[in-house]
């Protein structure tokens, strides 16, 4: 039996670390070569041709294109996904806004429901209630009329 076994004391620490180091750079080159990749899609700003230029670029000569590509382009770039994550963020908020709006209009049924409420605790007179179900009635509530909001059963 010729075969070497390698046991844990033939494999230094020192090695065990530059191991690690080189695994890691190729993991963060990977995952920089992909937000390049992205990046050219994401430009709004060059044409069809030169996106397709930057690909092959990037993809024949993988280690230079992705450095040319960040020296030339890397501040568009960085400004790019900043953009990118506000407009998400917009977005998020504005979906949160409106879902905690309750979004779905109140049918004349629930404001009418709400109108005998506030009539009941004493909060509005008859004439009143008499006028704000007419509206209510007629299409024109308060969810409908500009500039107004919406009767709510607190207030």
């Amino acid at each position: 039996m010729s075969a070497t076994n390698y046991l844990a004391y033939d494999y230094p620490l020192l090695s065990a670390f530059w191991t690690m180091l080189w695994f890691f750079l190729w993991i963060l080159w990977f995952i920089l070569l992909f937000r390049v990749i992205v990046d050219v899609f994401r430009d709004d700003d060059m044409g069809g041709w030169a996106k397709a230029g930057w690909l092959v670029f990037v993809v024949v000569v993988p280690f230079l294109g992705v450095l040319v590509y960040v020296i030339a382009r890397g501040k568009g770039m960085g400004k790019r996904e900043i953009a990118q994550a506000r407009a998400q963020q917009e977005a998020f908020d504005s979906y949160v806004r409106e879902t905690a709006k309750g979004g779905a209009p109140t049918s004349s049924v629930d404001e009418l429901a709400k109108l005998s409420e506030i009539r009941a605790r004493g909060d509005i007179t008859e004439d009143e209630y008499r006028r704000a179900k007419e509206l209510v009635l007629s299409g024109a509530g308060p969810a409908q009329r500009p500039g107004s909001t919406p009767t709510t059963s607190g207030q």
